[in-house]
């Protein structure tokens, strides 16, 4: 049975279609800029020899701060295999800690006890959120189809300047902004991180030191705020793009005494 719609019907549906059509073309526009911020990014910092980046070789010091002064410091070396494989091992004092990941797994070397222990749930998933809040997670889109882009806006730089901000949304929740300069150059990713006893904190990684390595511009320093609190440094003293890396170096070694010779790659 046909019925026909009454006027106010017929207008009401039409202020309804035109507010979606109107809410709509908002978000896309949002989306376009926020892409076109994102693919500017790559642009500057080498294009596609950025995006073909299979692994990543980085050395340095990873240092604790206190007081916007280096408390204590390790040396380390960090392998990556594009998306998510990573192994770090630090030296202080004679002494070394790994700590390498593959997706969901992964295991831990504490060098004073001299015991390899398989991570638990928090960490795989702090290891994962390492990824997620990650420039190169941003920049090189492992995020499809599991986040939003967006634009948010512009915000106050340094010296006058305005930084455009754009957010990923997971669809867990975790929100990610990421500041970049007029010129396209990414300045820091901004977060929330909750600790174990529940309280929340506002985390920020800022980048610094932009060096070409291989037509890549990719950043040598790389300090982490918590609270407003500078707590970390990474300092690269070399970088290697897409070098060959063998799976065995994941693997988990079967005693402590396999992990005595330093890393050969």
């Amino acid at each position: 049975m046909k019925v026909k719609m009454s006027s106010l019907a017929k207008t009401v549906s039409l202020l309804i279609c035109l507010c979606f059509l109107s809410i709509s073309g908002a978000a896309q526009k949002t989306d376009e800029k926020a892409e076109a911020i994102l693919k500017k990014a790559v642009q500057v910092l080498g294009g596609e020899n950025y995006l073909k980046v299979k692994t990543q070789i980085g050395r340095g010091r990873f240092s604790l701060m206190r007081d916007g002064m280096i408390g204590s410091f390790q040396n380390f070396i960090d392998v990556v295999v594009a998306p998510d494989k990573e192994r770090t091992e630090f030296k202080a004092f004679g002494s070394k800690n790994v700590q390498t990941n593959v997706g969901d797994t992964g295991w831990i070397f504490d060098g004073d006890a001299q015991v390899i222990n398989v991570q638990n749930e928090t960490q795989i998933k702090d290891f994962k959120r390492s990824l997620n809040v990650s420039l190169d997670n941003l920049l090189r889109e492992h995020w499809r189809g599991k986040a939003a882009l967006g634009y948010v806006g512009k915000r106050e730089a340094t010296l006058g300047k305005r930084n455009d901000i754009i957010k990923l949304t997971y669809d867990d929740g975790l929100a990610v902004e990421f500041e970049f300069s007029a010129e396209g150059l990414p300045m820091k990713a901004i977060y929330a991180r909750t600790n174990p006893d529940g309280e929340g904190s506002k985390e920020e990684d800022r980048y610094a030191q932009f060096v070409d390595v291989q037509g890549i511009k990719t950043p040598f320093i790389i300090d982490h705020f918590s609270g407003g609190k500078l707590v970390s440094r990474i300092n690269y003293e070399s970088i290697e793009f897409n070098k060959s890396i063998p799976d065995s170096i994941f693997a988990k070694p079967n005693s402590p005494k396999d992990l005595k010779k330093d890393l050969k790659l």
